[in-house]
Protein backbone atom coordinates (compact mmCIF):
# COMPACT_ATOMS: atom_id res chain seq x y z
CA UNK A 1 0.00 0.00 0.00
CA UNK A 2 1.08 3.30 -1.52
CA UNK A 3 2.31 6.01 1.27
CA UNK A 4 -0.71 8.23 -0.06
CA UNK A 5 -3.40 5.40 0.41
CA UNK A 6 -1.88 4.44 4.02
CA UNK A 7 -2.14 8.50 4.40
CA UNK A 8 -5.96 8.96 3.35
CA UNK A 9 -6.84 5.44 5.25
CA UNK A 10 -5.83 7.18 8.40
CA UNK A 11 -6.71 10.69 8.24
CA UNK A 12 -10.19 10.14 5.90
CA UNK A 13 -12.12 11.14 9.06
CA UNK A 14 -11.02 14.39 9.21
CA UNK A 15 -12.83 15.11 5.66
CA UNK A 16 -16.08 14.30 7.46
CA UNK A 17 -15.97 16.88 10.23
CA UNK A 18 -14.43 19.71 8.06
CA UNK A 19 -18.00 20.97 7.15
CA UNK A 20 -18.83 21.19 10.85
CA UNK A 21 -15.54 22.74 11.49
CA UNK A 22 -15.99 25.15 8.77
CA UNK A 23 -19.39 25.53 10.44
CA UNK A 24 -18.15 26.08 14.13
CA UNK A 25 -15.22 28.55 13.28
CA UNK A 26 -16.87 30.92 11.34
CA UNK A 27 -20.86 30.61 12.92
CA UNK A 28 -19.34 29.70 16.37
CA UNK A 29 -15.75 30.62 17.24
CA UNK A 30 -15.08 34.28 15.64
CA UNK A 31 -18.55 35.65 16.49
CA UNK A 32 -17.69 34.63 20.01
CA UNK A 33 -14.37 36.02 20.17
CA UNK A 34 -14.99 39.37 17.94
CA UNK A 35 -18.00 40.33 20.08
CA UNK A 36 -15.92 39.98 23.34
CA UNK A 37 -13.28 42.24 21.71
CA UNK A 38 -16.42 44.74 20.89
CA UNK A 39 -17.33 45.03 23.65
CA UNK A 40 -14.35 46.91 24.76
CA UNK A 41 -15.15 49.41 22.44
CA UNK A 42 -18.17 51.69 21.40
CA UNK A 43 -18.23 49.89 17.84
CA UNK A 44 -21.61 50.91 15.48
CA UNK A 45 -23.12 48.41 13.11
CA UNK A 46 -22.33 51.57 10.54
CA UNK A 47 -20.25 54.21 11.39
CA UNK A 48 -17.41 51.56 12.81
CA UNK A 49 -15.50 52.35 16.25
CA UNK A 50 -13.34 54.95 17.43
CA UNK A 51 -9.89 53.96 18.26
CA UNK A 52 -8.76 52.54 22.20
CA UNK A 53 -10.55 50.22 24.11
CA UNK A 54 -12.50 50.89 27.17
CA UNK A 55 -14.79 49.33 30.03
CA UNK A 56 -17.48 51.85 29.65
CA UNK A 57 -20.03 49.61 28.10
CA UNK A 58 -19.50 47.62 31.60
CA UNK A 59 -20.10 49.77 33.69
CA UNK A 60 -23.06 51.17 31.65
CA UNK A 61 -24.93 48.02 32.66
CA UNK A 62 -24.49 48.02 36.00
CA UNK A 63 -25.01 52.13 36.36
CA UNK A 64 -26.96 53.27 33.80
CA UNK A 65 -30.77 53.34 34.90
CA UNK A 66 -32.16 51.35 32.06
CA UNK A 67 -29.86 49.38 31.85
CA UNK A 68 -29.67 48.09 35.77
CA UNK A 69 -33.43 47.47 35.65
CA UNK A 70 -33.32 45.46 32.44
CA UNK A 71 -30.67 43.36 34.81
CA UNK A 72 -32.58 43.51 38.01
CA UNK A 73 -35.84 42.47 35.73
CA UNK A 74 -34.06 39.87 34.29
CA UNK A 75 -33.63 38.44 37.48
CA UNK A 76 -37.02 38.67 39.21
CA UNK A 77 -38.38 36.69 35.76
CA UNK A 78 -36.44 34.09 36.17
CA UNK A 79 -36.58 33.76 39.94
CA UNK A 80 -40.45 33.84 39.71
CA UNK A 81 -40.41 31.54 36.12
CA UNK A 82 -38.04 28.73 37.19
CA UNK A 83 -39.20 27.18 40.27
CA UNK A 84 -43.36 28.03 38.97
CA UNK A 85 -42.39 25.72 35.95
CA UNK A 86 -41.26 23.18 38.08
CA UNK A 87 -43.18 22.61 41.06
CA UNK A 88 -46.17 22.45 38.00
CA UNK A 89 -44.29 19.89 36.04
CA UNK A 90 -43.59 18.62 38.38
CA UNK A 91 -47.16 18.26 40.23
CA UNK A 92 -49.00 17.25 36.61
CA UNK A 93 -46.17 14.44 35.68
CA UNK A 94 -46.95 13.33 39.32
CA UNK A 95 -50.62 12.64 38.59
CA UNK A 96 -50.22 11.37 35.26
CA UNK A 97 -47.38 8.86 36.22
CA UNK A 98 -50.74 7.00 37.75
CA UNK A 99 -52.90 4.58 35.87
CA UNK A 100 -55.95 7.10 34.58
CA UNK A 101 -58.11 6.27 32.47
CA UNK A 102 -57.24 8.35 28.87
CA UNK A 103 -54.00 9.33 30.42
CA UNK A 104 -51.83 8.88 26.93
CA UNK A 105 -54.43 11.99 25.43
CA UNK A 106 -53.75 14.02 28.96
CA UNK A 107 -50.36 13.56 28.53
CA UNK A 108 -50.24 14.82 24.73
CA UNK A 109 -52.09 17.44 25.77
CA UNK A 110 -50.47 19.29 27.99
CA UNK A 111 -46.92 18.42 25.91
CA UNK A 112 -48.37 20.99 23.06
CA UNK A 113 -47.85 24.33 25.05
CA UNK A 114 -44.31 23.39 24.69
CA UNK A 115 -44.21 23.03 21.45
CA UNK A 116 -46.30 26.26 20.31
CA UNK A 117 -45.16 28.07 23.63
CA UNK A 118 -42.75 29.62 22.09
CA UNK A 119 -43.71 30.86 18.74
CA UNK A 120 -45.08 34.27 17.36
CA UNK A 121 -48.63 32.82 16.92
CA UNK A 122 -48.93 31.94 20.75
CA UNK A 123 -47.38 35.37 21.79
CA UNK A 124 -49.79 36.94 19.78
CA UNK A 125 -52.34 34.89 21.14
CA UNK A 126 -51.23 35.47 24.69
CA UNK A 127 -51.87 39.03 23.69
CA UNK A 128 -54.73 38.96 22.37
CA UNK A 129 -56.58 37.00 26.05
CA UNK A 130 -55.16 39.26 28.23
CA UNK A 131 -54.89 43.15 26.40
CA UNK A 132 -57.10 45.35 27.58
CA UNK A 133 -59.45 44.87 25.15
CA UNK A 134 -58.47 40.80 24.67
CA UNK A 135 -60.91 38.22 25.79
CA UNK A 136 -60.04 37.55 29.78
CA UNK A 137 -60.86 41.21 30.81
CA UNK A 138 -64.02 41.22 28.33
CA UNK A 139 -65.37 38.09 29.63
CA UNK A 140 -64.98 39.61 32.94
CA UNK A 141 -66.60 42.73 31.96
CA UNK A 142 -69.50 40.58 31.10
CA UNK A 143 -70.04 39.62 34.79
CA UNK A 144 -69.21 43.05 36.33
CA UNK A 145 -65.71 42.53 37.38
CA UNK A 146 -63.45 45.04 36.65
CA UNK A 147 -60.15 42.98 35.78
CA UNK A 148 -56.74 44.46 36.01
CA UNK A 149 -54.85 45.99 33.60
CA UNK A 150 -52.49 42.68 32.77
CA UNK A 151 -50.60 43.47 29.81
CA UNK A 152 -50.72 47.49 30.53
CA UNK A 153 -50.38 47.67 33.98
CA UNK A 154 -46.36 47.36 35.37
CA UNK A 155 -47.29 45.33 38.39
CA UNK A 156 -49.30 42.71 36.41
CA UNK A 157 -47.18 42.64 33.05
CA UNK A 158 -43.46 40.73 33.96
CA UNK A 159 -46.04 38.54 35.98
CA UNK A 160 -47.96 37.69 32.70
CA UNK A 161 -45.05 37.34 30.10
CA UNK A 162 -44.15 34.90 33.45
CA UNK A 163 -47.14 32.81 32.89
CA UNK A 164 -46.46 32.40 29.31
CA UNK A 165 -43.35 30.35 29.52
CA UNK A 166 -44.49 28.49 33.03
CA UNK A 167 -47.95 27.65 30.43
CA UNK A 168 -44.75 25.65 28.22
CA UNK A 169 -44.16 23.48 31.33
CA UNK A 170 -44.39 20.15 29.02
CA UNK A 171 -40.85 19.46 27.70
CA UNK A 172 -39.98 19.75 31.86
CA UNK A 173 -42.97 17.25 31.99
CA UNK A 174 -42.50 14.83 30.18
CA UNK A 175 -38.74 14.24 31.46
CA UNK A 176 -40.14 13.90 35.35
CA UNK A 177 -42.25 11.81 33.88
CA UNK A 178 -39.80 9.08 32.70
CA UNK A 179 -38.01 9.92 35.83
CA UNK A 180 -40.94 8.80 37.83
CA UNK A 181 -41.29 5.98 36.04
CA UNK A 182 -37.98 4.75 36.84
CA UNK A 183 -38.65 4.88 40.53
CA UNK A 184 -38.80 0.97 41.78
CA UNK A 185 -42.50 0.04 42.98
CA UNK A 186 -41.18 -1.85 45.53
CA UNK A 187 -39.92 0.92 47.73
CA UNK A 188 -43.68 2.02 47.77
CA UNK A 189 -45.14 -1.35 48.34
CA UNK A 190 -43.03 -1.08 51.63
CA UNK A 191 -43.06 1.85 52.58
CA UNK A 192 -47.36 1.41 52.17
CA UNK A 193 -46.72 -1.87 54.56
CA UNK A 194 -44.58 0.09 57.03
CA UNK A 195 -48.39 2.90 57.22
CA UNK A 196 -46.42 5.35 54.88
CA UNK A 197 -48.46 7.39 52.92
CA UNK A 198 -48.88 8.71 49.56
CA UNK A 199 -47.46 12.52 51.27
CA UNK A 200 -44.63 10.85 52.36
CA UNK A 201 -43.80 8.78 50.21
CA UNK A 202 -43.61 11.91 47.48
CA UNK A 203 -41.03 13.19 49.82
CA UNK A 204 -38.99 10.21 51.42
CA UNK A 205 -38.66 7.88 48.16
CA UNK A 206 -39.71 9.93 45.00
CA UNK A 207 -38.57 13.12 45.27
CA UNK A 208 -34.38 11.92 46.42
CA UNK A 209 -34.82 9.44 43.64
CA UNK A 210 -35.66 11.67 41.02
CA UNK A 211 -33.42 14.89 41.83
CA UNK A 212 -31.34 14.11 39.21
CA UNK A 213 -33.64 14.65 36.98
CA UNK A 214 -34.40 18.24 39.37
CA UNK A 215 -30.66 19.42 38.79
CA UNK A 216 -31.13 18.83 35.20
CA UNK A 217 -34.50 20.99 34.45
CA UNK A 218 -33.04 23.33 37.21
CA UNK A 219 -29.79 24.26 34.86
CA UNK A 220 -31.76 24.14 31.61
CA UNK A 221 -34.56 26.18 32.89
CA UNK A 222 -33.05 28.31 34.22
CA UNK A 223 -30.61 29.24 30.96
CA UNK A 224 -33.67 29.61 29.00
CA UNK A 225 -35.42 32.17 31.61
CA UNK A 226 -32.65 34.31 31.39
CA UNK A 227 -32.36 33.75 27.61
CA UNK A 228 -35.91 34.77 26.89
CA UNK A 229 -36.71 37.24 23.92
CA UNK A 230 -40.30 36.25 22.11
CA UNK A 231 -42.74 37.04 24.65
CA UNK A 232 -41.40 40.20 26.34
CA UNK A 233 -40.90 41.43 22.24
CA UNK A 234 -44.16 40.07 20.69
CA UNK A 235 -46.27 40.96 23.63
CA UNK A 236 -45.24 44.43 25.33
CA UNK A 237 -42.23 45.41 23.68
CA UNK A 238 -40.54 45.66 26.59
CA UNK A 239 -43.37 48.07 28.32
CA UNK A 240 -44.97 49.09 30.01
CA UNK A 241 -42.45 51.77 31.18
CA UNK A 242 -39.94 49.41 30.49
CA UNK A 243 -41.23 46.59 33.20
CA UNK A 244 -40.79 43.52 31.39
CA UNK A 245 -37.61 44.83 29.57
CA UNK A 246 -35.14 41.77 29.53
CA UNK A 247 -31.80 41.88 29.08
CA UNK A 248 -32.38 40.32 25.94
CA UNK A 249 -34.43 42.96 24.65
CA UNK A 250 -32.24 45.36 25.43
CA UNK A 251 -29.52 43.13 23.55
CA UNK A 252 -31.65 43.55 20.88
CA UNK A 253 -32.37 47.21 21.03
CA UNK A 254 -28.99 48.17 21.32
CA UNK A 255 -28.03 46.16 18.51
CA UNK A 256 -30.37 46.35 15.70
CA UNK A 257 -32.36 49.42 16.58
CA UNK A 258 -29.69 51.34 17.96
CA UNK A 259 -26.86 49.41 15.83
CA UNK A 260 -24.84 50.07 18.72
CA UNK A 261 -23.02 46.47 18.94
CA UNK A 262 -20.14 47.44 21.47
CA UNK A 263 -22.58 47.56 24.27
CA UNK A 264 -25.11 45.03 23.13
CA UNK A 265 -21.62 42.40 22.92
CA UNK A 266 -20.72 43.99 26.58
CA UNK A 267 -24.56 43.17 28.05
CA UNK A 268 -24.68 39.73 26.01
CA UNK A 269 -21.38 38.67 27.96
CA UNK A 270 -22.94 39.80 31.32
CA UNK A 271 -25.73 37.88 30.40
CA UNK A 272 -22.98 34.90 29.60
CA UNK A 273 -21.26 35.21 32.74
CA UNK A 274 -24.50 35.73 34.93
CA UNK A 275 -25.30 32.10 33.57
CA UNK A 276 -22.23 30.65 33.69
CA UNK A 277 -22.25 31.67 37.62
CA UNK A 278 -25.58 30.17 38.80
CA UNK A 279 -24.14 26.81 36.18
CA UNK A 280 -20.97 26.33 38.46
CA UNK A 281 -22.89 27.60 41.83
CA UNK A 282 -25.81 24.67 40.55
CA UNK A 283 -22.82 22.11 39.47
CA UNK A 284 -21.00 22.83 43.05
CA UNK A 285 -23.40 22.66 45.21
CA UNK A 286 -25.31 18.95 43.60
CA UNK A 287 -23.53 16.73 46.07
CA UNK A 288 -25.17 17.91 48.63
CA UNK A 289 -28.81 17.46 47.85
CA UNK A 290 -28.85 15.29 44.28
CA UNK A 291 -29.08 11.58 44.76
CA UNK A 292 -27.22 8.96 42.60
CA UNK A 293 -28.56 5.48 42.68
CA UNK A 294 -24.88 4.20 42.25
CA UNK A 295 -23.32 6.81 45.14
CA UNK A 296 -24.78 5.73 48.71
CA UNK A 297 -23.60 8.92 50.19
CA UNK A 298 -25.94 11.32 47.67
CA UNK A 299 -23.72 12.64 45.31
CA UNK A 300 -20.33 12.82 47.36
Amino acid sequence: MSKFKKFRKRNVGFLFIIPWLIGFLVFKLYPFLSSLYYSFTDYNLFKGKSDGFTLQNYKDVFNVPIEKRALITTFKYAFMTVPLKLVFALFIAYILNFKLKGVNFYRTAYYIPSILGGSVAISVLWKALFSDNGLIRNGFAAIGVDAPHFMSDPKWALFMISLLRVWQFGSAMVVFLAALKGVPTELYEAAAIDGAGKAKQFFKITLPLITPVIFYNLVTQLVQAFQEFNGPYIITRGGPLGSTTLMSLLIYNNAFTSYNMGKASAQAWVLFVILMVFTVIAFATQRYWVYYSDDEEGGK
